[in-house]
């Protein structure tokens, strides 16, 4: 079996991922590039200077900018969001690949009494007067009702019957979202927005192995090298150990994905047999490593699992937004430093979108890392795109003494 050092899996990596080297993921079409090359980019609400997803393709996407991620959401419908890691955004080709998960959804939405009348109202209603949110649309009440929008968990209560409804058609597929004003999601039908190809489109899946291959496969190339023990990065397929390793004997066998070990770490590491060339590239030294600096989300697919970047970076990470105030060693929404190959510090930034300008709460480096000319111009210049990035500017008294 190949074996490497840890240089070379954090370059490799690194390399895989668009960050290290010259960009290779530029403007909206960069965008959906990458984001068809991740699989999924998790979703998160909180927007203290950037959602995750738009925080994750800044990193990666030279002149990234947040409308593009809507225009490719729901103008250009080549995205779309639902479930995954989570709340997650993919792209709309893989439509066909859910198909088991939505018939198991509306299986679901059949066992509950009265939901087959509310879908009806709403249909009706979403026909003829078009795009609806859960305040909009005329159904009042509560009912009982459980949700299945993760594939790795789920939700039962009481719940408003006009927002039960819409997400219940929403995972049925029936539903898509048209948009989003601010975090409040309006729901218009599928059949308008999809291609009809895509929705008429035969589950590709053979059975629940060749989904399990599909979905874990995806994962590894969102990271690029993926070790076969449990993940974070795995979080939403399901899987106990033994399915894991299943999948993975079955692609190895079928040389779709290839393994690897890096020095001084037991488990064995995989990554995609197309990125064949990449792994070529970094053992004979010909890879493009020119540095440069991003700000990294806390649920990029970079910091999926943090133990592996515990175990290749010797970097710890944790986000501390669901950390309590006085337990926090850094604030609540800092992000990771990204230099090169390497992780130099974290930084807390927030947009103060009132007075237009990025303040920079908080600036820790890591133990042995200099701030020195060279890093202080880099910072100075990934801080300005970023400024930019939250449409704000960057006072020089922001930069932290």
């Amino acid at each position: 079996m190949l074996t490497i050092t840890r240089q070379q899996a954090r370059q490799f990596i690194l390399s895989k991922q668009g960050l290290l080297g010259a960009y290779r993921f530029s403007g909206k079409e960069g965008a959906y590039a990458y984001v068809r090359q991740a699989g999924c980019i998790q979703f998160d609400p909180v927007d203290v200077c950037g959602k995750n997803a738009e925080l994750t393709l800044q990193s990666r996407v030279k002149g990234f900018a947040k409308p593009m991620l809507q225009e490719l959401l729901y103008r250009d419908r080549l995205l779309v969001d639902y479930a995954d890691k989570e709340l997650s955004i993919w792209p709309a080709e893989d439509w066909p690949w859910f198909s088991g998960y939505r018939e198991r959804s509306r299986a679901l939405g059949k066992t509950f009494e009265g939901l087959a009348e509310l879908e009806e109202e709403a249909l009706a209603y979403i026909e003829e007067y078009g795009p609806v949110s859960s305040d909009t649309l005329p159904i009042k009440g509560e009912i009982f009702w459980h949700s299945s929008m993760h594939w790795s968990g789920s939700w039962h209560g009481r719940s408003p019957a006009a927002r039960s409804v819409l997400e219940q058609l929403y995972t049925d597929g029936v539903l898509v979202i048209h948009h989003k004003a601010g975090s409040r999601k309006f729901y218009d039908l599928a059949e308008r927005h999809l291609d009809p190809a895509l929705l008429a489109a035969d589950d590709p899946c053979r059975d629940g192995g060749a989904l399990t291959d599909w979905r874990l496969k995806r994962r590894i190339g969102a990271v690029g090298l993926l070790w076969d023990k449990n993940s974070m990065a795995l979080l939403g397929l399901g899987l106990n150990a033994e399915q894991r390793r299943a999948s993975i004997t079955r692609m190895a066998a079928a040389k779709e994905i290839f393994p690897v070990q890096a020095e001084g770490i037991r488990p064995t590491f995989y990554y995609l047999a197309e990125d064949e060339p990449l792994m070529r590239a970094v053992l004979e030294g010909t890879l493009d490593r020119k540095p440069r600096m991003a700000f990294i989300a806390p649920l990029d697919p970079l910091m999926w699992d943090k133990a592996l970047i515990k175990a290749l970076w010797d970097f710890q990470y944790s986000w501390e937004i669901y950390t309590p105030a006085d337990k926090r060693k850094y604030g609540h929404y800092t992000l990771p430093i990204l230099w090169g190959e390497d992780f130099v510090g974290r930084i807390d930034t927030a947009a103060d979108r009132k007075a237009g300008v990025l303040r920079v709460k908080g600036l820790w480096l890591e133990p042995g890392v200099r701030r020195t000319k060279k890093l202080e111009a880099a910072l100075w210049q990934c801080l300005k795109r970023f400024a930019k990035f939250n449409d704000c500017i960057l006072a020089e008294e922001e930069l932290p003494r």
